[in-house]
């Protein structure tokens, strides 16, 4: 089967080809050989070949049925890589329990097609069955950027992940490196210490956490005491907006009271 099969475009398909970028990737990952990997789009298998030769156990999970098919051919004497079919938006429905164990003490790498990095953030950092210790992600620039952001541009997708974890930019990553090309340049960030830990530590609930948060960028231009009228705040964040506060001052806020 051809290893050069057309990119399909509904499923958001471009394929890394760079081979230092790949070995950066999986560097970033810090694999050791106790590591199980969960690979989320592996595409031809190239950073698969890598992420094997360093880890115990490559759970990849692939939606594309050509690409499966090619996949389990090439690794079909691997015994360490194991290739499911399947939506990673769905993954907690069933059937990660049998590869992955309930330990969570597993790492992710993935190459995510842009459209559903928002909802697999809020999947696998929410979930406790599923949340990972790390995460190395290839996004679209942009995003990447976003997601590691500091005051003053700060904003509700950053704040969802540093709750959970630490983010951190690791390089940015030309278009010229896909295959097809795609419009606009990637970056690849890794996120460690993944826990639920700041929230218990501070007393919150998430489910608070993200309703005060998405009041505040609903109207993100807005000061905090127009925005956030509904909820008790400090005085000393009334005429901050919320893109000027970094995760320690929402502790503050949200743990208020008159």
């Amino acid at each position: 089967m051809k290893a050069n099969m057309k990119a399909k475009k509904w499923l958001g398909q471009n394929f890394l080809k760079n081979k230092i970028t790949l070995r950066e990737i999986a560097d970033a990952a810090e694999i050791s050989s106790r590591d199980t990997i969960l690979e989320i789009g592996p595409g031809h298998g190239e950073l698969t070949e890598i992420l094997a030769s360093r880890a115990k156990k490559i759970v990849a999970v692939e939606k594309d049925a050509d690409l499966i098919r090619l996949l389990r051919e090439k690794f079909q004497k691997q015994k360490n890589v194991k290739i499911l079919q399947g939506d990673i938006l769905k993954f907690h429905l069933g059937y990660s329990d049998e590869f992955l164990g309930h330990s969570g003490r597993y790492k992710i790498v993935a190459n995510l097609p842009y459209y559903i990095t928002s909802r697999f953030l809020r999947i696998f950092l929410s979930d406790k069955k599923l949340r990972p210790a790390l995460a190395v992600l290839m996004l679209q620039y942009e995003v990447a950027k976003r997601i590691c952001a500091r005051p003053p541009e700060m904003n509700l997708l950053a704040l969802s992940v540093q709750a959970y974890g630490r983010p951190k930019f690791v390089k940015k990553v030309s278009k010229k490196y896909f295959s097809p090309e795609p419009k606009v340049d990637s970056g690849i960030i890794k996120i460690s210490e993944i826990s639920d830990r700041w929230f218990k530590q501070n007393d919150i609930a998430p489910e608070k956490f993200f309703e005060i948060l998405q009041a505040a960028f609903r109207q993100k231009r807005k000061m905090l005491r127009h925005s956030l009228k509904k909820f008790p705040i400090p005085e000393i964040f009334s005429e901050k907006r919320p893109q000027e506060l970094p995760l320690e001052d929402w502790k503050k806020l949200i743990n208020y009271r008159d």
